[in-house]
């Protein structure tokens, strides 16, 4: 009895000072996260956890994301979440509370963003995450990597959940857990450096060198290296493997490796964001892989200080065959600089280590593995103590810039398809002589915005962004949000440049995904011989106004609900066709469906009437320098064949162009550049006949009168 007594009361009594009531809604969640808690105290005056004990035991930490990083999401608010940490450093688990990422609240669901949180369940801050669109969620060999399955068209969602994720984590086990401290920071001393050569730098410790014999490899691995199919035996007297590795933020490791102009061009180059090592390998065995992509994490070398594995991502700033500065350098087989850290961070004058990891398949079934753990141990001079602690997210690599190298061929794609497309404009009263070539590269380019820029690249803008802005500038503007997806802020940087040049229709009318895939809908109903449909000049004048106040009432409500303004913007059917490739709840499909096939009686029926996006860029549009689209004198006076061509009704009956419609598909540059369709021109060319015959009759009694 005396027994259960005494558990009753450690139950509500833990060994803590700290026992205010946390809200029950809370406590649910974080019961959630730490099933076999008895208690859950109030959320610490002094670090903002909120301790978690089994009795008396302590179990852990749960916290709310938010208390520890304001990393903006896509939609310019951060995602809060509630993290379960115990006192390992292995994550309980992850539960989303609040978030205004649009893929998943009304594009693919909750269940998606649920999936991707839970695989942080049993995960450590021991362990390397690298978050994958491409892959499922596993683990190397060695255990020191988990690959995660990064949920496709949510990679920068997902991404920026990751960061978040992490970098909270790491900053309670820092400061609650043992074994997590970090010692005193140190950084290279800027001002230390003397010319010397290979051996010297050796020797005093600026340099580490490693050698791994086929003795102990063999020895590790429990069998001769001749029963693998590799040929991995080195000739007699040489290493298995020669592995050195060398600090490059110090001046004087740097610049006698790499030369000063190359040194100076490297330091210009990382602009103090971030921290690099320089891995080099000889002999049979490299530090990477044959199969090593640049740019990525190496699955054969790891670095770990303290309890956390450090991030190694390969910069891909070396050339093909460089050598070392060095004189005495010996030519290494292999050479990476890789940036060190993450975020988790790396203290260079701290001790950590190295390791290189051996997986050598005897058939392909069965892999033997070892692995070879060397010290760091660069030499103390080369260090300074840093007397402010340092943040581990600072001088990182932003989250932005992976984004960026990861669709590097994406963006080089995108930037020469703008290019071609500027000089195409650009010349467009030369071009539109030749009436074939324009048609063709028009519908080239639509092809390309539809497939490549919509459904492969995701690059549909949308009125979500326009107030996302506003948002960003009202709470604080950071670039780095509109940076996390590239191709999105190259076509926004192209499309506001354009705007004052040639108004809103180089967009709406070349680079607009849905906007291309309406102009296909319209072309499919001719040729299937629908009764196209002409919107009196009248009504269509009225028409065209709605999509003023819809991007009015869109952007108001941003200001007074960012759900209900998420809600709205459904009336742009962009996320379910081009976002979500029609794969979605089916009266989101049926709308834009139906938007579709209206396209096909009525020309571009959305974005002449219904579209808050264009609404916007029309306002903008205004402000052009040119107007490109030349007219002439008998122009609506009394010709009216351009504005009977033009599908979107934006040229008005005195011939003048309404550039706030127009969406610039140069269709009436041609017609007054074709000489057989141009009723100016077919007029002067008729009165420069007449004349000519004129002259011929007038010349020919004159020849006759010679004659006689």
């Amino acid at each position: 009895m005396a027994g259960r007594l005494l558990l009753i009361i450690l139950m509500a009594f833990p060994l803590s000072g700290h026992t205010a009531e946390v809200p029950q809604e809370t406590k649910e969640v974080i019961q959630a996260l730490f099933p076999s808690a008895t208690v859950i105290e109030d959320k610490l005056p002094d670090f903002p956890v909120y301790p978690v004990y089994q009795l008396q035991e302590l179990l852990g930490y749960a916290y709310v994301s938010t208390d520890f990083t304001k990393l903006q999401g896509f939609a310019g608010k951060p995602i809060t979440m509630m993290i379960g940490l115990d006192t390992k450093g292995r994550f309980t688990g992850v539960k989303v509370l609040h978030h205004h990422e649009p893929v998943f609240l009304h594009g693919l669901g909750e269940a998606p963003l649920t999936e991707f949180v839970n695989q942080y369940e049993g995960s450590a801050l021991t362990e390397q995450i690298i978050v994958q669109a491409s892959s499922r969620s596993a683990r190397s060999n060695t255990g020191d990597q988990v690959y995660f399955d990064g949920v496709s068209k949510a990679t920068v969602s997902v991404l920026i959940i990751n960061d978040t994720i992490l970098s909270s984590a790491l900053q309670v086990a820092r400061n609650k857990l043992e074994g997590f401290t970090q010692a005193a920071p140190t950084q290279a001393r800027q001002d230390f450096y003397e010319p010397l050569n290979w051996q010297q730098m050796l020797e005093r410790g600026y340099i580490n060198k490693v050698i791994i014999s086929s003795d102990e490899v063999e020895a590790n691995l429990g069998r001769p290296l001749s029963d693998y199919p590799m040929d991995l035996e080195p000739e007699p007297g040489e290493p298995f493997t020669e592995l050195y590795y060398a600090y490059m933020n110090s001046p004087m490791v740097g610049r006698n490796l790499l030369g000063d102009q190359a040194y100076a061009s490297f330091l210009e180059r990382l602009n103090d964001q971030g921290k690099v090592m320089l891995l080099m390998s000889r002999g049979v065995f490299q530090h990477v892989s044959p199969d090593f992509v640049p740019g990525s994490t190496p699955s054969r070398t790891g670095l770990n200080q303290g309890q956390l594995a450090i991030e190694l991502r390969d910069l891909n700033w070396l050339e093909t065959g460089q050598t070392l500065a060095a004189p005495g350098a010996p030519v290494m087989d292999a050479m990476n600089l890789f940036r060190v850290g993450g975020n988790a961070g790396f203290n260079p004058g701290s001790e950590a280590s190295f390791h290189l990891d051996v997986a050598l398949p005897r058939n392909h079934l069965i892999t033997d593995n070892a692995r070879f753990t060397m010290p760091v141990a660069f030499a103390d001079e080369l260090f300074e103590t840093v007397e402010v602690q340092a943040d581990p997210r600072q001088n990182r690599e932003p989250v932005w810039v992976g984004l960026w190298k990861e669709r590097g061929w994406q963006i080089a794609l995108l930037v020469a398809a703008l290019s071609i497309l500027t000089v195409f404009f650009a010349r467009q009263k030369t071009l539109t002589r030749h009436p074939k070539l324009v048609h063709r590269f028009r519908w080239g380019f639509l092809f390309f915005t539809v497939f490549f820029i919509g459904f492969y690249a995701q690059g549909q803008l949308s009125v979500v962004n326009i107030y996302t802005l506003f948002l960003a500038l009202w709470d604080g503007f950071s670039l780095n949000v509109f940076l996390l997806d590239p191709v999105i802020f190259i076509l926004w940087m192209y499309t506001f440049a354009t705007l004052f040049i040639w108004g809103r229709g180089l967009f709406c009318g070349w680079l607009c995904p849905f906007g291309a895939l309406q102009e296909m809908a319209s072309w499919l109903g001719r040729k299937l011989g629908l009764r196209q449909i002409k919107i009196p000049e009248r009504l269509h004048r009225q028409l065209i106004l709605l999509k003023y106040p819809i991007l009015l009432t869109l952007v108001g409500t941003a200001f007074y609900s960012l759900t209900l303004a998420e809600q709205l913007a459904e009336v742009e059917p962009f996320k379910t066709s081009i976002t979500l490739h029609f794969v979605r709840y089916w009266p989101f499909v049926a709308y834009a469906a139906i938007l579709l096939v209206i396209g096909m009686f009525v020309h571009k029926f959305y974005c002449r009437y219904l579209c808050p996006l264009g609404a916007g860029l029309a306002v903008l549009g205004r402000f052009r320098l040119f107007s490109w689209l030349d007219r002439v004198k008998r122009c609506g006076q009394p010709c009216q064949h351009c504005k009977n061509e033009c599908g979107i009704n934006a040229i008005r009956k005195d011939g003048r162009v309404d550039y706030d419609e127009c969406i610039q598909c140069l269709e009436c540059v041609v017609i007054l550049r074709d000489q057989n369709q141009c009723v100016d021109a077919i007029v002067r060319n008729k009165q420069q006949q007449k004349q000519a015959r004129i002259l011929a009759t007038d010349a020919t009694p004159r020849q006759t009168s010679a004659a006689h």
